[in-house]
């Protein structure tokens, strides 16, 4: 980022501050793009793939998701529907398209935690490089490679893309809309519209319906911008809508029009709609916190998810409940992760939009401003009413508008102050002095962590803003001088904190927080290898290991040597009550395990006839119980601790279910 900066100020001085008009590019050739624009874009995109990379060798699980995709890479099947088990007896809670990737990557490569890393570290290189184009199609070189810069110096950005979650696909798909519709509202073109309506129903298969979030901002770019009647421009945009809902509903449709029989159950509902997953159980349920319920949306009516029971109670408990509620994009979690750039940012966008006053309508200039003001608006909006809790990979979409607008409004303020004699020159030292201020006192809510950082950040912003002030006097050639020098050590103090703990992924406790954070956040989530669940721990003894790294205890390695030796042939080697008790075996072998009662353990999966079917017709022999308490676990296990055989020397309990006369006539009259 310092190389970036230096380039950029040594290009505009020579120049003598002449910009291309509308862009802020120094005039260089035909195609309006300095000389040191391609290599200070690589040198950039080569640090975010260190960032992303790093030490990916020691990439960790994420439990349920990690199984699903072992699970995935076990059939075809298995991969179209996401399914958390081999046996495809029930899918994950989500859409499946964000570990498409992952698996076609463990399929190519095996099944380790790098091979699962892997995708997320490329998506995130092609995301810094579409910012890029985005910015500059929108306000030039200079603003592209400033947004770039940012956008990979993020926290929650370096954290993200080396995290096997929905988010960095999400990411990359948002931001290649955002650039499409940028490109469609210039000349008026329905071809990338159209594509940003694909690429909008692409992120929805990877996030759902938070994909749809950005269209507000893409339409009213394009609606505002675009250089051709309205009854044309809404044409168009009920095109690429359309586009967009046929890309979206893919999925669901599909999953709808198969048989249940077919199909895994739908994880997340309590009628295996897809529909219903989506729209309640990930999308009403996140904003139970206001008091919304989606009990009558056919989700499990319990999410075991922070923040989204509704406030009980009353008075002032109640009000400081409901501003931390409106304020959590402020609270140290997420502002040390996305935040240090929001006065900049803020800036940028109020004087984006009040400086392009009188201009054309179509003025593309303002219309970015826009679009990126909005898309943050409804971002914050949607993150402060819904549930975040520690999940701070969410916020990657959150740091696309503040980079890009970082980068457009310091082209702007630069240009503001050269020309200087104006009450909007004061917008470069206002950015630089504010934001400054606020990234120190953001690093202050850790004081133990880079104790050095905010007294650094404070000492370089006083200098710069004192270089500004010494380039308003003196001759022509001095005044640039000190200007130039001045812009570039603000940048830094302004971009220095987020890049001190964006870096804190090339250390070890910091580098695999399972939540897409960094530094001392990253510390709390910090996520090791996957290990057993507690309640299925033996006696320390040597545990068998697959490729993966992923161990069995003694007495799990027993269960499984057991019931392989006495499969006879069913479909599933043993049942569980919990997925996490099912977890180890999926994750290590790979074998078919049927799990029960879906992420929360109060999906009815499979109800208490189906599961007694299945013995019957000798499909399942064996049960385990033991771990967490689920719902299947409350209703099926009296019936198995009367019916079934406990097999002698197992811990935890085992128990063989052998098809007797009572149970084949029961499942024969279903």
């Amino acid at each position: 980022m310092a190389s970036s900066t230096t380039a950029i100020m040594a290009s505009a001085r020579r120049s003598g501050g002449r910009l291309v008009a509308g862009t802020g590019t120094p005039q260089r050739g035909p195609s309006g793009r300095p000389g040191y624009a391609r290599p200070v874009r690589l040198a950039i995109l080569a640090v975010a793939a260190v960032l992303f990379a790093w030490d990916i060798q020691h990439s960790t699980y994420h439990a349920f998701y990690a199984e699903t995709v072992r699970s995935m890479t076990g059939s075809w099947k298995g991969f179209l529907f996401g399914s958390f088990d081999p046996g495809n007896s029930i899918t994950i809670d989500k859409l499946p398209g964000f570990l498409w990737p992952q698996a076609l990557s463990a399929r190519i490569f095996g099944f380790h935690p790098w091979a699962l890393t892997l995708p997320q570290g490329i998506e995130g290189v092609l995301s810094v490089a579409v910012m890029h184009r985005a910015v500059r199609r929108w306000a030039g070189e200079n603003a592209a490679l400033l947004a770039a810069g940012a956008f990979a110096l993020t926290p929650a950005i370096a954290g993200l893309f080396r995290t096997e979650v929905e988010d960095p696909a999400f990411t990359l798909f948002v931001l290649l809309a955002a650039d499409a519709t940028l490109r469609a509202a210039r000349e008026a073109r329905l071809r990338p519209l159209l594509a940003a309506g694909m690429w909008v129903g692409l992120s929805f298969q990877t996030k759902m319906l938070e994909a749809w979030a950005v269209l507000p901002a893409l339409g009213l770019l394009y609606v505002l911008s675009a250089p051709v009647a309205l009854r044309r421009r809404l044409a168009h945009l009920a095109g690429a809508g359309a586009v967009c809902v046929a890309v979206s509903a893919s999925w669901v449709l599909l999953v709808t029009l198969t048989p249940a029989q077919d199909r895994p159950y739908v994880d997340g509902t309590t009628n295996n709609s897809a529909v219903s997953q989506v729209v309640g159980y990930n999308f009403v349920t996140r904003f139970s916190g206001l008091g919304i319920s989606a009990r009558d949306t056919g989700s499990v009516s319990v999410l075991t998810m922070a923040g989204t029971a509704p406030a009980k109670a009353s008075g002032r408990p109640q009000a400081r409940a409901t501003a931390a509620q409106w304020g959590k994009m402020f609270g140290p979690s997420l502002v040390s992760q996305v935040g240090w750039l929001y006065p900049a940012a803020a800036l940028a966008a109020v004087c984006g939009l009040a400086w392009r006053r009188g201009r054309p309508r179509t003025d593309p200039l303002r219309a970015g401003f826009v679009l990126w003001g909005m898309w943050l608006a409804v971002y914050f909006l949607v993150f402060s009413a819904g549930a975040v809790g520690g999940h701070t990979y969410y916020m990657g979409v959150v740091a696309v508008p503040l980079a890009a607008l970082f980068g457009g409004g310091m082209v702007q303020f630069w240009r503001a102050w050269r020309r200087g004699g104006r009450a909007r020159a004061w917008a470069l030292p206002t950015a630089v002095g504010s934001t400054v201020v606020w990234s120190a006192g953001t690093a202050e809510l850790f004081p133990s962590f880079l104790p050095w950082l905010a007294p650094a950040a404070i000492t370089l912003g006083a200098g710069a803003l004192a270089l500004l002030g010494l380039s308003c006097t003196g001759d022509g050639g001095k005044r640039r001088r000190m200007a130039v020098l001045g812009l570039g050590v603000g940048l830094v103090a302004m971009l220095l904190p987020s890049a001190a703990w964006a870096s804190s992924v090339l250390q070890t406790e910091y580098g695999h927080s399972g939540m897409g954070s960094t530094g001392p956040v990253a510390a709390r989530h910090h996520t090791v290898p996957h290990r057993p669940s507690p309640a299925l721990a033996s006696a320390p003894r040597a545990a068998a290991k697959a490729p993966g790294g992923i161990s069995l205890s003694r007495n799990q390695r027993q269960i499984l040597a057991y019931t392989r030796a006495h499969q006879d042939g069913a479909t599933y080697l043993f049942a569980t009550t919990s997925w996490r008790v099912a977890s180890p075996y999926i994750l290590h072998s790979g074998v078919k395990v049927l799990p029960m009662g879906g992420f929360t353990g109060a999906v009815p999966s499979p109800t208490g006839s189906e599961f007694r079917h299945l013995i019957a017709t000798g499909r399942l022999r064996f049960v385990v119980l033991g771990g967490p308490v689920t719902a299947p676990g409350r209703s099926l296990a009296p019936w198995v601790r009367a019916h079934c055989a406990p097999v002698p020397h197992q811990t935890p309990a085992l128990y063989r279910c052998a098809p007797s006369p009572a149970t084949s006539h029961a499942a024969r009259g279903r």
